[in-house]
């Protein structure tokens, strides 16, 4: 700063001592020092001498390079277009609009000299860039980015790495003194789809000549209000429709699903998750379901109608009404049931016993039981005498001539094989004929079951 007030001091001093002979016109503007990348401040100028013709050098005080070096010849009245070109010669701190002072002299007889001053402007490298884009929103697949060269200066070669969140990208390009350079970056929706609207940050890594700089920009992400409903019900006996809300717009949407039920199947139907709001209106049940959904989030609601029990429960009472209609219109009933009965040689035997019981007055009473193949009766029986027996056609036949209401009646007989049985044996069922006011009617039995023992004891009481 001394040496620079110095050397002012000796121009104003000296500045009236000297003649010009020459006139000097800028014509270039807002040129610019990039500190840090090495390159020089360039003017255009155009010098004309007025005086005699001489050799004239440009020279400063103040620690700057200056070019050309040497002198340059302009003869009289001549004028010659000269790019003045200056850099510091040590590191450079100023920031902002910088005038500089310099000296053009002439070599002739008549020495003259005079002081000339020129103005740029120091920036650092970061602010020579700006970058933006266009807006994207949640339907986007691409999307236009830009850097633009704010000053008026030429850059040969400039690597830059584009970062955001919707993507990355790098490019390398000459970006002429205030020249826009445009890219189209391809986007995947994946990368934002739960992002919400508003305004991202854009950085770029920007290097030249070994200088790096970081410029940020914004990126807008417009709203987009977008959700996608989708419903799927399947089954029958147990029946499940499934909600789906998608937002795939980028701004927290507010949801309010509604299902309605009737008094009867609300009673078997469970919800997930459970519904908010539960109002009746009559006969009708409305649930509702009130949430706020994020971008890129799914909303689930599951209803499930289970007809299975419901179903089962009246499938029952159809049967059971049924039977008991069956039970209350039939007049005589038969009972049949078995027993294991021990045997002296060792055969396998089962007392077979038969209960009639009349529920109202019939007559003309015939009840058949059939044999099981393997067995033959014994001539034992018990209770009611059978009024026929076939071996041939395995046929045993009662005969009543008549039973009261309430009367009953039992037969019993003694089956037996020499043949051992293992497992469980069945005994078909029987079946009575009677006659109940003129109209002849049939009713059966309950079919007989026996888990036969795989070894009977020889000395096993004998029937």
């Amino acid at each position: 700063m001394k040496k620079i007030l110095f050397t002012l001091l000796i121009v104003m001093l000296i500045a009236p001592l000297i003649s010009s002979s020459v006139e000097i016109e800028k014509q270039s503007s807002n040129e610019v020092l990039i500190v840090g990348i090495g390159a020089p401040v360039t003017f255009d100028l155009r010098i004309k001498n007025t005086g005699l013709a001489d050799n004239f050098e440009l020279y400063n005080f103040l620690g700057f390079n200056m070019f050309p070096v040497g002198t340059i010849p302009i003869g009289t009245g001549q004028t010659k277009n000269v790019k003045l070109q200056i850099s510091p010669i040590s590191d450079f701190s100023h920031r902002g609009f910088y005038t500089f002072n310099y000296f053009i002299r002439g070599y002739n007889q008549n020495a003259s000299e005079q002081s000339e001053t020129l103005t740029f402007k120091a920036i650092d490298l970061k602010d020579a860039f700006e970058i933006g884009s266009g807006e994207v929103d949640a339907e986007s697949n691409s999307i236009d980015i830009y850097i633009e060269n704010k000053v008026n200066f030429d850059f040969e070669n400039v690597d830059a790495k584009f970062s955001s969140v919707f993507f990355d990208r790098e490019e390398t390009f000459p970006l002429n003194s205030n020249e826009r350079k445009e890219f189209n970056v391809q986007l995947n929706k994946e990368d934002f789809k739960k992002l919400m609207a508003g305004f991202y940050t854009l950085d770029a890594e920007v290097v030249v000549k070994g200088k790096k700089a970081e410029v940020e920009g914004t990126i807008k992400f417009a709203e987009k209000d977008i959700v996608k409903t989708a419903e799927n019900e399947y089954g029958f006996f147990i029946n499940t429709r499934i909600i789906e809300k998608v937002n795939e717009g980028n701004v927290l949407k507010k949801s309010e699903t509604v299902i309605k039920k009737n008094i009867v199947s609300r009673l078997f139907t469970s919800f997930s998750p459970e519904p908010d709001i539960v109002e009746r209106d009559s006969s009708t049940v409305y649930y509702t379901w009130i949430n706020e959904i994020k971008p890129g989030e799914t909303l689930k609601i599951t209803v499930r109608t289970n007809w299975l029990f419901p179903f089962v429960t009246v499938l029952f009472l159809v049967v059971l009404i049924i039977l008991v209609k069956q039970y209350s219109g039939t007049d005589l009933i038969l009972r049949k049931r078995v027993s294991f009965v021990r045997a002296k040689g060792g055969e396998f035997a089962l007392k077979v016993t038969i209960v009639a019981s009349a529920r109202r007055y019939i007559e003309q009473i015939n009840i058949i039981d059939r044999l099981p193949p393997l067995v033959k009766v014994h001539e034992r029986f018990g209770g009611q005498q059978p009024k026929r027996v076939d071996e041939k056609t395995k046929r045993i036949e009662w005969n009543f001539e008549k039973l009261e209401a309430g009367e009953m009646r039992t037969a019993s007989y003694i089956i037996y094989s020499k043949v051992g049985i293992v497992g469980k044996f069945a005994l078909p069922s029987a079946t009575g004929i009677y006659e109940k006011e003129g109209k002849i009617k049939e009713t059966t039995s309950n079919r007989a079951f026996f888990v036969a023992e795989q070894k009977v004891r020889k000395d096993d009481e004998g029937y």
